[in-house]
């Protein structure tokens, strides 16, 4: 694989580490597929079937931030692809030792190759090469590993800025996380930029579902403007999707004005550019915080599968992970694999909490409705909805005590979204007056997975 020039000079410079020290490093690999055999089309995920790659525009991308306390170690990496399941990431520990933690998230990138199995040449074909998944297992590991050798001593210094005009929330009811988090480091001595972390909550699918040409979507824009500005590797990571955040839908205009159109490179490119202005004010008001002691905690637990798409793929092997008899417990005291998916099934996942000196970071495994994260879950439920006198699921952030917080989406596992149980909606009447169901529960595991896993955090956070 291709190791960033970027990665590799630190590796030349990277000097000896005290014991006790914090230090952190950056890397990035090229995890971007082999186009032109005949035999293995790339498909395109995150829209319909049978999407197949026709050319590579740039590059997909493994980005890995590596900091450590003297000699304990956590690693968070980010892939330019649509979602990475639970399986992968433990397989990529496998390989990791000596780390407290290492988080595995996908960017959600709807312009990159299916990691899923859900966008093959029909409904019953996974999208899936085997091989490529590994070459992105292997990447997962050579970033970290580069990453690790890398470090350097580092002060750190957060902030974060707001833009709503950055953002369409395309369900009813609309409500936007708007906030843009930025984790800047440099070396103590020098000042010189070590690297940039940052943090968005929007769908890469500016380039929409026509687009046949292999893309990191405006992420690649965003990345590549903020190595300019910043001079130093970036390292990009999703957070709150679900809703939906995205650009499709979004007024953006040039620098002349002119509204750009959905689906076209201009519209992504200068997307990208405005995002890397937003992290670019928000390093410019960051103040400075300690990211020591870690504290790290996750939980495995099980997530109910009422999705009868879902069951339909597992049957046919499009959807190739485990499934679980669900008898109402999220941690049992066995977890007990099954096939049988008439009955009560579900599947195995993970969620995190982390807690980095003055830092807050929530791991979310799924696309999280931004409801669920700020606390604004419609209350009184809409009529029209299916479960109208749900209990409201404890917030996200509403957990996080401290100053400075963060989420990572799609973190070690891609669930779909995670939908307020009193929002809803699919079967009639339909909320708001709508005559049909809003886009969302056909891409979610059911109805039961926001109290689950806003209920585990909950816990996780208080350490029980």
């Amino acid at each position: 694989m291709r190791l960033a020039l970027t990665a590799l000079a630190l590796l030349a410079v990277a000097p000896a580490l005290s014991a006790g020290e914090f230090s952190v490093g950056f890397a990035d690999v090229d995890v971007t597929p082999e186009l032109g055999k005949k035999d293995k089309p790339v498909f395109l995920a995150g829209f319909g079937q049978n999407r197949r790659a026709t050319k590579v525009h740039d590059p997909i991308t493994a980005r890995a931030v590596v900091m450590a306390d003297g000699d304990e170690k956590i690693a968070l990496v980010s892939v330019d692809v649509v979602g990475l399941f639970l399986p992968v990431v433990e397989r990529v520990r496998e390989k990791l030792p000596g780390f407290k933690y290492v988080l595995v998230s996908a960017t959600h990138n709807h312009e990159g190759p299916d990691t899923l199995g859900l966008w093959g040449a029909s409904p019953i074909q996974s999208g899936i090469d085997p091989e490529y998944l590994k070459k992105v297992e292997a990447g997962c590991v050579e970033v970290v590993e580069t990453a690790d050798k890398a470090r350097k001593p580092a002060v750190a210094r957060i902030g974060a800025a707001r833009d709503a005009s950055l953002l369409n929330d395309n369900r009813k009811p609309v409500v936007l996380h708007d906030e843009l988090v930025a984790l800047h480091f440099r070396e103590p001595k020098t000042d010189k930029p070590i690297g940039v972390l940052v943090q968005w909550n929007c769908h890469p699918e500016a380039l929409a579902s026509k687009n046949t040409e292999i893309s990191a979507d405006f992420i690649y824009y965003t990345v590549k403007y903020l190595r300019e500005s910043q001079k130093c590797p970036v390292a990009y990571f999703t957070g709150t999707v679900g809703g939906l955040m995205t650009t499709l839908g979004l007024t953006v205009k040039d620098e002349k004005g002119k509204e750009l159109a959905d689906g076209t490179f201009e519209k992504t490119d200068r997307y990208g550019l405005l995002v890397a202005k937003l992290a670019d004010k928000a390093i410019k008001d960051a103040v400075p915080i300690t990211l020591t002691p870690f504290v790290v905690r996750r939980r495995e637990l099980l997530v109910p599968v009422d999705n009868n798409i879902y069951k339909l793929a597992h049957k046919f092997g499009t959807l190739d992970r485990a499934m679980f008899e669900w008898a109402g417990e999220p941690v049992p005291k066995k977890f007990v694999a099954t096939k049988d998916v008439s009955k009560p099934v579900a599947v195995k996942t993970e969620v995190g909490y982390l807690k980095l000196g003055g830092l807050e970071v929530a791991a979310i495994p799924g696309e999280i409705y931004p409801e669920l994260v700020l606390g604004k879950v419609q209350d009184p439920a809409d009529p029209g909805a299916d479960f109208p006198d749900a209990a409201i699921e404890p917030a996200i952030y509403d957990q996080l005590k401290g100053k400075h917080r963060m989420l990572i989406g799609l973190a070690n596992d891609e669930l779909g979204y995670f939908i307020p149980k009193r929002q809803w909606d699919d079967k009639a009447p339909y909320c708001y007056g709508l005559k049909k169901a809003q886009y969302g529960e056909m891409n979610s595991v059911g109805p039961e997975a926001a109290p689950v896993i806003c209920g585990a955090f909950k816990e996780l956070v208080r350490g029980k």
